[in-house]
């Protein structure tokens, strides 16, 4: 009695350690997360598959890198150049469209910049540079700072001339890029999904949308355990199947908030090169 009583004792601390490791850590944006996006489907996720998911959000350039230095088992970010550079690079093992929103430009009632209404995204950045008005970025890296920065391009526009005076970095997250935007009076580029479920706009409101340009796709990627042997690669493996699976971009279009869609599922899925 006593020998199988010490060898279930010994069996439950062997399986102890086994069932700890069913996780991931997921690298990904604070616009999935200031979206209330993760929140929604990864409890569908865990309850599919009995993995968790914990995710570690920051701007997509920082996501990046940590996923670059193995801190991490998936990618799930947007800034489609950047992650196939990852891919190429040897850190992913391939990178699939998943999802899709777009950005939106908003402002203050006053609109100093007179670009309410205005469909082009460059004419209402030069209109914004030419008016001095207050414009908000998140100067961090991430796929919001370098869809704005792709935009100023355009624009002809170099906006770190400005800095500290009309053109204001945050070095911080959607959430909180919004409430100094908002609070000092400014424009920012968002990503509609952040700015759909963000809770202190006061009198700010869309002032630009429409341009093909704001188009904002998101894409996954499995870290690849050949570079990076601590990659939990079929726990990830797992993730990106259920993903760009039925099930788990149904749970995408069903996040809702007050009936309005956050993320459009486009999942493509391309081979793996392990």
């Amino acid at each position: 009695m006593i020998r199988r009583a010490l060898a279930l004792l010994l069996a439950l601390g062997l399986a102890a350690p086994a069932a700890a490791e069913r996780f991931i850590v997921v690298q990904s944006t604070t616009s999935t997360r200031n979206s209330g996006l993760f929140d929604r489907i990864l409890p569908i996720f865990r309850e599919t598959t009995g993995i968790e998911a914990r995710v570690v959000a920051v701007g997509t350039g920082q996501a990046i890198r940590n996923a670059s230095r193995g801190d991490g088992d998936v990618l799930l970010v947007h800034d489609t150049g950047a992650e196939e550079r990852f891919v190429a690079e040897g850190h992913g093992t391939a990178r699939h469209d998943v999802m899709y929103n777009d950005f939106v430009i908003v402002g203050p009632p006053a609109d100093p910049a007179r670009i309410a209404g205005t469909r082009d995204a460059a004419a209402a950045l030069s209109a914004i540079a030419r008016a001095r008005a207050a414009f908000a970025s998140r100067g961090d890296d991430s796929g919001t700072h370098k869809a704005e920065l792709r935009l100023w391009r355009a624009a002809g526009i170099d906006p770190a001339a400005h800095s500290g005076t009309w053109y204001r970095e945050t070095g911080s997250g959607m959430g909180a890029t919004l409430n100094v935007g908002i609070g000092m009076g400014a424009y920012v580029l968002s990503d509609r999904a952040t700015w759909i479920a963000f809770g202190n706009r006061r009198r700010h409101r869309i002032a630009v949308e429409g341009d093909a340009r704001l188009f904002n796709q998101y894409g996954v990627v499995a870290v690849s355990p050949a570079r990076h042997p601590r990659a939990k690669a079929a726990l990830a493996r797992q993730f990106v199947d259920w993903i760009l699976s039925a099930e788990g971009q149904a749970a995408i279009a069903s996040h809702r908030i007050g009936g309005r869609q956050l993320f459009f599922p486009n999942a493509r899925r391309r081979n793996d090169a392990e």
